[in-house]
């Protein structure tokens, strides 16, 4: 299992942040990563949530939504004090990540960007996140991945 860790899981460990591991089969056809992945580990949608890496005012920024909701680029752009946001090159969000497009966690990202998480997910008591691979998503307390990442709760969905 060791080796296939991502920098998600290894940094969740080091801080001693439970969770929960899922892997499922990655359908390359899917049209939407997030809803695939719902589907395939029956998880409702509501509970797995998506993460957008925007620019806001020329700033990587990222938004962590619900695959059932769109992510407001205007109420991003004004949780974190900008005027403009728009959706990043996939190149630029891989590269500041560290991660692959379909597979970008919000956890232990190369580069410390700006997070907002919707404020959806306090209302959970476990939700889901990209694990930092397509294929795997994690399962923990949303107080805990506020806690990891440093995000912020705004409501920055759109359903």
């Amino acid at each position: 299992m060791a080796s296939k860790g991502t920098p998600a899981t290894a940094l969740l460990a080091r801080q001693k942040i439970a969770f929960t591991p899922h892997t499922y089969e990655v359908d390359p056809r899917a049209a939407s990563y997030g809803e695939a992945a719902a589907a395939a580990l029956g998880v409702e949608p509501d509970r797995l949530f998506k993460t957008l890496v925007t620019t806001v005012d020329g700033q990587l920024t990222v938004g962590v939504v619900p695959v059932s909701a769109a992510l407001d680029l205007k109420a991003l752009a004004a949780v974190v004090g900008g005027k403009r946001a728009a959706m990043a090159e996939p190149a630029a969000a891989e590269r500041a990540t560290g991660y692959v497009t379909g597979g970008i966690s919000p956890v232990g990202q190369r580069s410390r960007l700006p997070i907002v998480i919707d404020a959806s997910a306090t209302g959970l008591s476990t939700m889901y996140v990209s694990g930092g691979r397509r294929g795997l998503q994690i399962e923990l307390a949303p107080d805990d991945l506020v806690q990891v990442t440093g995000a912020v709760l705004a409501d920055i969905a759109t359903h």
